[in-house]
């Protein structure tokens, strides 16, 4: 299993990085690169709340990883000039859990639920009555002797978090007013976010080397952040700390990060459909289990973004590669109707790499057969079958 050089979730990051994290956010609207049509409904049912003296309604905010939506309920709390809670779904393990986070919170507060999917139904059965009404039900006791008991809770904001909304109970879902999908970004937003990013970092990088990371930063924000201070580092290393394109490509190069901004973990999701099943379709159980990835890595963290660009796509009978897949990897246009002779290219040129000589493929190998010996025609059978032909006639 190959190990993701540029992930958007690592648990290994030291405090000094998960500091870093927080700085690069921006705090306000005014601060906030991209997404402008969740901006602007975002301002307007910020404004409407301010108006009418309220909280805003319960927010949804879904999409791939990495495009700032704990960003983006950290902007509503400054907006509103309210407090967060944040925390996440596996953290809230029974309804008790939720209820201490309830009770403590007061009117306009805000309650961050990162990965909300991964709720208990349990927890999510407490949430209906909260969300809806303001009110906590509780039992008390076991038994014949339990009884249900109800709190009335200050007016506070749900903003949930989730990568996966169809995993969303149905009636948790229709209880968030504001549901919102974060798109991809575009490279000049990138570039846009890598340039703020390295102000605030003090790091002097040039607009090209910004634009030119931002075409490998898989147009995504954190990851774009997380290259940024990687080149840096390659940057002090081994120049004068100043970011150019020069610099920035022998980092990249060094962290195996191609021109589409695919990683070596990419690549082989997509080597492996091509070398085992000719370009798919194929299940993606069994890439999976080809790649040593779990399902739900392939289908939340490698799929979205080659899906994007063009380079995979779901088939009723599976994940299928596309044309420019094959080109971009064999570096020639290909088909996968011309996956053979692509790959007799791909081992030609290996070979070559190891010995330095080009050793001839199958197909450029003329195979001579010997010839069949001319089996000598027997006269008298030629006539037998004339006669024949001549009595059926």
């Amino acid at each position: 299993m190959i190990e993701r050089m540029v992930q958007s979730d690592s648990p290994d990051d030291d405090i000094q990085e998960q500091e870093l994290e927080i700085t690069l956010r921006p705090r306000d609207f005014a601060n906030y690169i991209g997404q402008e049509r969740l901006v602007r409904n975002l301002k307007l049912a910020i404004a409407a709340a301010k108006k009418r003296g309220e909280p805003v309604d319960h927010v949804l905010l879904y999409g791939p990883p990495g495009l700032g939506k704990t960003t983006t309920a950290s902007v509503i709390a400054h907006e509103m000039g309210a407090n967060i809670r944040i925390t996440s779904g596996p953290a809230i393990e029974r309804a008790g859990d939720l209820a201490s986070l309830l009770t403590n919170l007061k009117d306009g507060d805000i309650l961050f639920i990162d990965e909300i999917h991964r709720l208990h139904r349990s927890v999510e059965e407490v949430l209906y009555s909260a969300m809806e009404d303001f009110k906590l039900d509780i039992m008390l006791g076991k038994g014949p002797s339990a009884r249900s008991l109800r709190l009335d809770l200050p007016k506070f904001t749900l903003i949930g978090a989730t990568t996966r909304t169809g995993a969303l109970a149905a009636p948790l879902r229709d209880r968030f007013g504001l549901q919102h999908r974060l798109e991809f970004y575009t490279r000049a937003e990138i570039a846009q976010i890598i340039m703020r990013a390295a102000s605030i970092l003090k790091v002097k990088i040039s607009q090209e080397a910004a634009e030119y990371l931002a075409e490998r930063a898989r147009l995504t924000p954190r990851i774009a952040n997380r290259l940024l201070k990687r080149v840096r580092d390659y940057a002090d290393v081994n120049g004068d700390g100043i970011i150019d394109q020069n610099i920035t490509n022998q980092a990249l190069a060094l962290l195996e990060i191609d021109a589409l901004g695919l990683d070596p973990a990419d690549r082989r999701v997509l080597e492996v459909v091509i070398e085992h099943y000719d370009g798919g379709p194929v299940g993606l159980d069994t890439i999976a289990a080809l790649t040593g990835d779990e399902r739900t890595t392939i289908e939340d963290f490698y799929e979205p973004y080659m899906m994007q660009i063009g380079l995979l796509e779901r088939t009723p009978r599976g994940r299928k590669v596309t044309s420019r897949a094959y080109s971009h990897l064999l570096g020639s246009r290909a088909t996968p109707n011309s996956h053979d002779k692509s790959t007799r290219a791909k081992n030609v040129l290996s070979e070559k790499n190891t010995s330095g000589e080009e050793k001839p493929s199958a197909s450029a190998t003329k195979v001579t057969r010997p010839k069949d010996k001319e089996v000598p025609r027997n006269p008298s059978s030629g006539k037998k079958r004339d006669d024949k032909q001549k009595r059926l006639i």
